[in-house]
């Protein structure tokens, strides 16, 4: 299990940019599950997620 973390941990480093996309739009189709209605902690757990992948949040 342990390789394929690093496995995950490296593509995530190396592909920053993309994974940002795809958390980002992860939480759009949350919030629009949710009607909205857990806007801001979909928000912060998708700034979080972000921030814990690759080299850092790369959304502007």
């Amino acid at each position: 299990m342990s390789d394929f973390m690093d496995k995950a941990k490296d593509f995530a480093d190396q592909h920053d940019k993309q994974v940002d996309q795809g958390i980002e739009k992860g939480g759009d189709m949350a919030d629009q599950r949710t009607g909205g209605k857990h806007d801001e902690q979909i928000d912060k757990g998708v700034d979080m997620a972000q921030q814990r992948t690759g080299e850092g949040d790369t959304r502007r």
